[in-house]
């Protein structure tokens, strides 16, 4: 099983490709909906996600998909499961396994992602739908005093304890440690939480047993804050990011596919770009949601005359971001959404 999930993890991030993100929750995705006048149900929720993984050639970009509950038990128009028009396309299946974050008792302020109890029997039942993959998301979050120690080590130990119950059950892990980039911090201050926060989550995965050949990281980039007024252009995140992953992240991690936070489409793609310009040990990749899809939503607007030329903004969205995880992408290559 241990060869399984070493191989498991190193296709999914096989020839610069990435991770889409397409786990909302059925609360999220009824706000992007609602964004762009759709209405959330789950018809237009299945559609939605068909359009996405049956668009031609996504696959070439993208080597694995994350679903949510709903969408893993969902179907295409011709009764085909989801997880199996996937696989047909050589895109592995994944699942998030996270009930959400809550408020972290005695720390105002923080949060601590739940989920565990209950955990090995729903990994079993993943693993019978035909995930290989999970996700399991925690929350750090700068401001006034925070975040403490507390609530680094807890979400650490959370994410130690939920690796281990997947490669039990012979999925591959993704430790999402995400240092939020909602606050006014600079991108030095970004670099220390984001450095404490990866050396207590490898520590608790080697207190764990967790193999990290087994394993993928899906880590926020080294960033300001998105109400700093000084904010670091993409050389400078690089720089950080790299430094801040060298010192922290075992070589043994088969990849790193980083979470685009907020980040506009093109921002994301650039700022990619840049950290594998300066590279390291590990396939340096994506995983993103919003910024695989806004386009592709706004311009499906939940009319089936626009599948195709969502389909075309997706894959063109994903092809950008291979090629940022090959350092080949440039501005150029971008073109104009017509919305």
């Amino acid at each position: 099983m241990a060869q399984e999930l070493h191989e498991t993890a190193q296709a999914i991030v096989a020839d610069h490709r990435g991770i889409l993100a397409a786990d909302e929750s059925t609360g999220t995705i009824k706000k992007r909906f609602d964004s762009i006048g759709i209405e959330s149900t789950e018809e237009s929720r299945r559609a939605y996600r068909q359009l996405l993984f049956t668009a031609l050639g996504m696959e070439d970009a993208i080597g694995g998909v994350i679903l949510y509950d709903e969408t893993i038990r969902q179907s295409a128009d011709d009764g085909t499961p989801f997880v199996e028009v996937l696989a047909a396309k050589g895109v592995i299946p994944g699942i998030k396994v996270d009930t959400g974050a809550h408020d972290l008792a005695g720390f105002p302020g923080e949060k601590i992602t739940e989920g565990l109890d209950g955990l090995r029997a729903r990994l079993e039942e993943y693993r019978g739908l035909g995930a290989r993959f999970a996700k399991w998301r925690a929350v750090i979050t700068i401001g006034d005093g925070i975040p403490s120690v507390a609530c680094i080590r807890a979400n650490a130990h959370a994410l130690a304890r939920y690796a281990a119950l997947c490669q039990e059950a012979g999925i591959v892990p993704i430790v999402e440690p995400e240092v939020l980039m909602d606050a006014d911090n600079t991108i030095e201050r970004c670099f220390d939480v984001t450095s404490r926060t990866l050396k207590w989550t490898f520590h608790e995965l080697l207190v764990q047993g967790v193999d990290l050949r087994g394993t993928l990281l899906k880590p926020n980039m080294v960033i300001s804050g998105k109400g700093c007024p000084e904010q670091a252009h993409a050389a400078r995140i690089a720089e950080l990011t790299v430094q801040c992953f060298m010192t922290h992240v075992p070589a043994a991690v088969p990849g790193i596919v980083f979470l685009s936070g907020g980040q506009s489409e093109v921002e994301a793609t650039e700022n990619l770009n840049a950290i594998n310009q300066v590279g390291g040990p590990w396939p340096l990749s994506f995983s993103y949601g919003r910024a695989l899809q806004q386009s592709a939503l706004t311009i499906w607007g939940g009319d089936p005359a626009n599948t195709e030329a969502a389909q075309e903004a997706f894959v063109h969205r994903a092809r950008m971001n291979a090629l940022a995880a090959a350092g080949e992408w440039s501005a150029e290559l971008e073109r104009p959404v017509a919305v």
